[in-house]
This record gives C-alpha cells, structure tokens and sequence, in this order.
C-alpha cells in the first residue's frame, strides 16, 4: 500500500509511480542513493590530495605555513578548474533551462532550511520548485522539504565540508529542467569552505544567526565577500543571547560594502517578504549578480571566475 503524505503547498497526495521521490528511500534503495551521492566526493578529494597534497585538501584558497610557488600554481590550477566546471553549470541552469537558482550558505542550525520553508509557503501553486541539500550525513533537511510537495535531491558528501559543482551537477540530471522555475540549493552548513566552490546559482545568499555570535562575520570575512545577499536571522533573540546586532552589521557593511542585509525572525516569517522580494526582482536578468559591486578590494570582490553567473 501506498504512503499518503501531506504536500504542504498542494494539500494531502498519494504519490503515483511517477512521483516517487516524494517517498522518501529506505533500505538498500537509500545506500544506493548515498554511494553515488558520494562518488564525486570521493574523485574530488583525490585530485586535491594528488595536486595539493593530502593536508591542504580542504584548504583551498587559505594561505598555509610553508607553501611554496609551486604548490600555490597548483592551488590555482584546481580552483580555476572549480569556477570554470561552476560557469558550465550556471549556463545549464540559467541560460540553457532559465531556473532560477539560489544558493544558501551559512553555519549548521543558523535557519538555511527554515529560510527555504517560507520561501516555500510563498509560492505560487504553480511555480515549479526544487531543492538540492547537502549534508556531512543524513537526510533530515531534505525530508523536511519533500513535505512541499516539491522534488528533492539529497548529497551527503562524508568528510567534505562543501557541496562542489560536479556534485550538483550531477543531482541535477534527475530533475526536468525545462520544467522547473525555481531551484534551492543548500550547501552544507559551514562558514569557511564554500568560500572557494561557487556552484553556478544565479544568486548565493548567507545566512547568519544571532544565536552563533555577534563575532561570526567578522571571523569568516571570505564566505561574506562571496554573497549577493545576506541575512542575519534570529533578530528575536538577539538579546536573550547577547548578540550586539549593531555589529553584525558593520561587520558585513566592512567585509562587503553595500551588500544588501536582510534581518529575519524565520520562525514567525518576520523579514521573508523583503528578502522574498529581492530574490525575485534578479529572477530571469540572466545576469543576476552586478559586476560593479566590489566586495573588497584585497583581492577577494566577485568577477565572473569567483561568481560564475554567465
């Protein structure tokens, strides 16, 4: 017998043979699932560990003690690699399919996932919309989103503190991409790795919370400067945590200049409407991310390689 379960968008459903992902897998069909999810993972890091050396596989990007020309030339060869696979998807996605994809960033627990949930319920019936979540392991965010209603790809990429363009790119080829509008990435929660692994979206957002500190920007200034957006979420507590949000916010004005700032209470909907807002107003320009604005000027602001959006 076939599991009923509730779309929350649509109202109750009982999934057809052509909607099964809805269910959620089980068994061997779900080691399957998480095998293949982790092959590219695997190939990735042995590249990095081949080029870079084992060490540094998981520090792209961040000057270590002791690195020589060599192993810098290196460094540069596999991010350049990394942005360029990056614009391959983000012509896929945006130029070849016209989705709109968003990316969100940010620490475990800051509200990536509650961000995307009311982002959600605000829908239009008929906006087609999928999500991509990554995780270290398990399944809990991705099951959270198939209560939309809507198809959801889950990687969990083991040791890797990232999603990487080869990763969506291939959780990509199970959806109908002349079908879908819209397409939600969530990368896996952490404030250092993604800085350097652009997964092509047409947009990436940051989500902070009050509940991770009134230092948290200032301590990870690189995934600041890799954004179009961030959001400082949790504002309600704030105070009950001790969180100066004034600071919050001089740190993102310092890190990136004149980065469009979103405070948010998710879990009451406070915020999403003007966030929702700016979303759609770069929905469908194709060149969603403005060139003009400088991030930094130490070498960090966005250019096509850092923000493949073309």
């Amino acid at each position: 017998m076939k599991q009923q379960w509730i779309d929350r968008r649509h109202g109750p459903k009982t999934p057809s043979d052509t909607d099964m992902y809805h269910e959620l897998p089980t068994g061997p069909d779900r080691l399957d699932v998480s095998n293949r999810t982790l092959g590219w993972v695997d190939g990735l890091g042995t590249v990095l560990e081949r080029v870079l050396g084992p060490a540094r596989a998981h520090r792209l990007g961040h000057e270590d003690f002791g690195t020589d020309a060599s192993g810098s030339d290196a460094e540069a060869d596999v991010l350049a690699a990394i942005r360029e696979r990056a614009g391959e998807l983000h012509e896929t996605l945006v130029h070849d399919h016209g989705v709109f994809a968003v990316e969100f960033v940010g620490s475990t627990g800051g509200g990536k996932t509650r961000l995307i949930e009311e982002l959600l319920d605000r829908a239009p019936a008929d906006e087609e919309i999928g999500a991509i979540v990554g995780d270290v392991a398990g399944e809990d965010d991705a099951k959270r989103l198939r209560e939309y209603g809507i198809q959801v790809e889950n990687i969990n990429t083991g040791k890797e503190c990232h999603l990487d363009p080869d990763g969506v790119g291939s959780a990509i080829t199970d959806f109908d991409l002349q079908m879908l509008d819209t397409l939600y990435v969530e990368n896996v929660g952490n404030m250092v790795c993604p800085a350097d692994f652009p997964l092509g979206a047409s947009l990436r957002v940051l989500v902070v919370s009050t509940t991770e500190g009134d230092d948290v920007v200032g301590k990870h200034p690189l995934l600041v400067q890799s954004v179009d957006a961030a959001v400082i979420n949790k504002v309600d507590l704030a105070a009950a945590v001790g969180t100066d949000l004034e600071r919050l916010r001089d740190d993102i004005e310092r890190a990136a200049p004149d980065l469009p700032v979103f405070e948010t209470n998710a879990m009451d909907g406070v915020g999403i409407d003007a966030l929702r807002s700016f979303l759609e107003s770069h929905r469908g320009t194709g060149h969603e991310h403005d060139h003009a604005h400088s991030h930094a000027a130490d070498g960090h602001g966005h250019d096509y390689l850092d923000h493949p959006n073309h």
